[in-house]
């Protein structure tokens, strides 16, 4: 066989393969629908539940529920949207001993690892990033679905204290708790049936 023979048919081989791959189908973003979904907090003060939430944030998410290992979750949060309804709160929220949003704008989650459970229920672990302070996280996630809408929900625990919320005067837990629950409620576009 001639070298230009064989180059040729390397050549058909490869563009083949390729055609292949480009057909075969990829895993596509899903859409968050913001106005069905939340991002909330929930910290006591002085034993009593107070919940907040984050007025402004954005999240990339792919995944495929029958491949979930490959999937990627990503979410920014602008950490000076932090609300709890009451306006002096409000303005308290952002400044440096809590939030610091001036110094630190955006508080963020990038997932590393994602598992599935079974019937819907997926563990995504990652790194939250606040304040300039990463720490691992484990954030468990159930899926559920009704038609073509599907719907994340998820609460996980930090301790404010770790990513230094609540400075100075305010690291005294008795007057607010250490442990701040963090819960989501996301409604998808475009996720696979699971």
């Amino acid at each position: 066989m001639s070298t230009v023979s064989t180059a040729l048919r390397l050549g058909a081989t490869l563009t083949l393969g390729l055609g292949v791959l480009a057909a075969a189908p990829a895993v596509r973003a899903q859409q968050v629908v913001p106005a069905s979904s939340e991002i909330a907090f929930v910290s006591k003060q002085m034993g009593v539940a107070v919940e907040g939430k984050f007025k402004k944030w954005s999240a990339q998410i792919t995944l495929d529920p029958k491949k979930p290992e490959a999937g990627k979750v990503a979410f920014t949060i602008d950490t000076g949207s932090a609300s709890f309804g009451v306006p002096e709160t409000d303005a308290e929220v952002g400044k440096a001993p809590w939030f610091n949003a001036a110094k630190f704008p955006q508080a963020s989650f990038t997932s590393s690892a994602i598992k599935a459970l079974g019937g819907g229920r997926f563990e995504v672990r990652g790194k939250l990033t606040v304040k300039g302070v990463a720490q691992d996280a484990v954030v468990p996630v159930a899926v559920t679905q009704s038609g073509a809408a599907s719907t994340a929900t998820g609460a996980f625990t930090i301790k404010r204290l770790d990513f230094k919320i609540g400075e100075g005067e305010w690291a005294d837990t008795s007057m607010v708790a250490n442990d701040v629950q963090v819960k989501f409620k996301l409604a998808l576009t475009g996720l696979a049936p699971l």
